[in-house]
């Protein structure tokens, strides 16, 4: 009883400093919402979500037929991947033991394999409203909406493409081999709803909405800010008290927990990368993360230099003083790194918090079979 009292005054004493910094344009705002929207040009279907959850897990989407989507985007990982950076093109074996294939020419891939959780609400505002058509995606911001993204790793040298075709030659590469398997012609036929359906176009569209099912947002954070105050613990709620104290929330806000801009933190480069990786522009820039589902997500940043979340806590308690990227201008650094305060002496509740924030229950369906005829995932034995 003493327990379930404490936890609900601390639970309405959170909801209080979380209405007061949205107010101020800060913090968090609320939970996820319970239903995906989709672009007006592509709504969901059933057929639609059969087609891109079988192209996903299709190797021939890849110039050697060697990797599909979900090599680097698997279940078992919360549709990341447990590797600092992603081995594409000509890698065997599975997360943290995935390698090259000898001999290789193939370099890593240059950042840290993100989530494709919830991706569906990239972009979201703390009132909860998104465009899925402009939605931002990747760590600089190279593509809007999911029906862009989902085709730009086909048509990048070590992440799909190899050297099997040029970038040019990519994606009508692609649809002239899915054109040659029948069941495909059936399937798009069956999505889009006529006999030339197989276009990079509806390719892109087939994978979107299948990746807009890739949904978690029922988590503990989701249940309490929708009215279930036994949801989080009293450590969790701590920490979201300590996570707006500090100044977390002045990036990491709204129901992804991103504010989906762009900002200059001097992580460290990734010592398997041969040059460093400038971000945007040269810049050093890179898109806010969400905070969703780290528990399944690690490594982190977008180098994967950290391991844990203390690593990445203890980056920031000293990212205000110093920049730990020395190819980065550290005049450069955002200014809001230097109002962040005693990140290190509330990183036990904040990362307690940061639990809240963990969803299970997503989609872990493999199919059995794609109808290429190849290993659904590729090489990944």
């Amino acid at each position: 009883m003493k327990r379930a009292l404490s936890v609900l005054l601390a639970s309405a004493a959170i909801l209080l400093l979380l209405t007061i910094g949205i107010v101020r344009g800060q913090g968090i705002a609320s939970a996820l919402p319970q239903t995906v929207d989709a672009p007006a040009d592509n709504p969901a279907s059933p057929a639609k979500v059969t087609l891109g959850r079988l192209l996903f897990w299709d190797p021939v989407l890849s110039g050697n037929k060697d990797v599909a989507c979900a090599t680097c985007h698997h279940p078992d990982f919360g549709y990341a991947e447990n590797l600092d950076i992603s081995i594409g093109v000509n890698g065997i074996g599975l997360g943290t033991r995935r390698k090259f294939a000898t001999p290789n020419s193939i370099p890593f891939v240059k950042r840290n394999s993100q989530s494709l959780l919830n991706t569906a609400f990239n972009g979201i505002d703390r009132e909860g409203h998104y465009n899925p058509s402009t939605a931002p995606m990747f760590w600089d911001i190279r593509s809007l909406g999911l029906e862009a993204q989902a085709l730009e790793p086909i048509k990048t040298f070590e992440e799909m493409r190899g050297d099997a075709y040029s970038q040019e030659q990519a994606l009508d590469s692609v649809v002239a081999r899915l054109k040659t398997i029948p069941e495909y012609g059936t399937l798009f036929t069956r999505a889009f709803g006529n006999r030339q359906a197989i276009s990079s176009g509806n390719l892109g569209k087939a994978l979107a909405a299948f990746e807009r099912t890739l949904v978690a947002n029922n988590s503990p954070f989701d249940r309490q800010m929708r009215g279930d105050k036994s949801a989080m613990t009293e450590a969790q709620i701590r920490g979201m008290a300590q996570f707006e104290r500090v100044g977390c929330g002045n990036c990491h806000n709204g129901p992804m927990f991103s504010d989906y801009k762009l900002h200059v933190l001097g992580v460290p480069d990734n010592g398997k990368l041969q040059v460093s990786d400038s971000g945007v522009n040269g810049t050093y820039a890179f898109r806010t993360a969400s905070l969703r589902d780290l528990a399944f997500t690690a490594p982190y940043m977008h180098s994967g230099v950290f391991s844990t979340l203390e690593d990445v806590l203890n980056f920031y308690n000293r990212a205000g003083r110093r920049i730990r990227n020395g190819n980065s201008n550290g005049g450069q650094a955002d200014p809001l790194l230097r109002q962040l305060r005693g990140v290190n002496f509330a990183s036990r509740d904040i990362i307690e918090f940061l639990g809240a924030l963990n969803d299970q229950s997503f989609d872990k369906t493999i199919p059995a079979r794609v109808p290429s005829g190849l290993r659904p995932g590729g090489r990944i034995e």
